[in-house]
């Protein structure tokens, strides 16, 4: 078992996930550094905090934590948003880039006790920090979240948020609320969301959002009653979209495209049977 904090061996081609100020680390061709450390243009890494956090491809994969605005890698190519990932649409490599940036937050967010006020240590055993002073102990930080794709006959239920950009609508997201199972959750924030009530949820798949922390779990779901009455706190607009005629939704590799498409697939079959 390889502890979070051991180091890699020299001999070792490994995935580097170098994180500085929220932002991941990618070369020219927009790829994550890989290969034996010898070989590659980084600074002393005895400087700089290196976690272990998992394995990619039978390759060990290392967080390296870097200061924001740190200029020793420059070397290697340029600090860009884990977004700039889902653009290839790797889901494995962008699942563990979500998991080094949410580890990282966790660590700088995480140096004091939230009970006690004393300052915390790493585990060295596993991925926690912990108080010595109250014994108080913190993992990183899950948000659980649904996100729903609507189905009215041939149409789905599209909505733009005011944090959206210009044109871009997408399917209905919110929280899970704490003590609250995941079913009464998507009825929940369809209704103050859209207005409308909702039958036969069925489980699709879930993605890991570190955006700043949430944990994505999609689903799609039938319209059962109800007229669309938008909630004006969160979006702009909203409506029923013919499955074929679709305004801009979501990139490919984002859960909401991917509950799209799994919808239309559902659609198309039933049109062709």
């Amino acid at each position: 078992m390889t502890k979070p904090y051991q180091r890699p061996a020299p001999d070792e081609p490994v995935w580097w996930f170098v994180i500085s100020g929220g932002e991941l680390l990618m070369t020219e061709a927009k790829q994550i550094p890989h290969g034996l450390l010898e070989d590659l243009p980084f600074p002393d890494l005895t400087e700089y905090k290196t976690v272990f956090i998992g394995e990619l491809r039978e390759r060990h994969c290392y967080l390296v934590i870097a200061d924001y605005g740190d200029s020793n890698f420059t070397a290697v190519g340029e600090f860009l948003s884990v977004r700039e990932l889902i653009i290839g649409s790797d889901d494995e490599l962008f699942a563990m880039a979500a998991r080094a940036k949410q580890i990282a937050d966790f660590l700088a967010t995480h140096r004091f006790c939230g009970r006690c006020g004393a300052r915390m240590q790493a585990v060295d055993w596993e991925i926690a920090m912990h108080c010595h002073s109250c014994q108080h102990r913190c993992y990183p930080r899950i948000s659980p979240c649904i996100i729903v794709a609507i189905r009215k006959g041939n149409q789905i239920l599209l909505a733009r948020g005011k944090r959206h950009p210009e044109g871009l609508y997408s399917v209905l997201a919110g929280f899970v609320e704490a003590g609250e199972p995941l079913e009464q959750t998507l009825m929940r924030e369809v209704m103050e969301e859209a207005g409308v009530r909702i039958k036969n949820p069925r489980y699709v798949t879930s993605q890991s959002w570190p955006f700043p922390n949430s944990l994505m779990m999609g689903f799609l779901a039938d319209w059962e009653s109800g007229d669309i009455r938008i909630d004006p706190f969160e979006l702009e607009e909203g409506g029923w979209y013919d499955i074929n005629d679709l305004p801009k939704i979501p990139q490919q590799g984002t859960i909401a495209n991917k509950l799209i498409m799994r919808l239309k697939a559902e659609i198309d079959q039933e049109r062709n049977s």
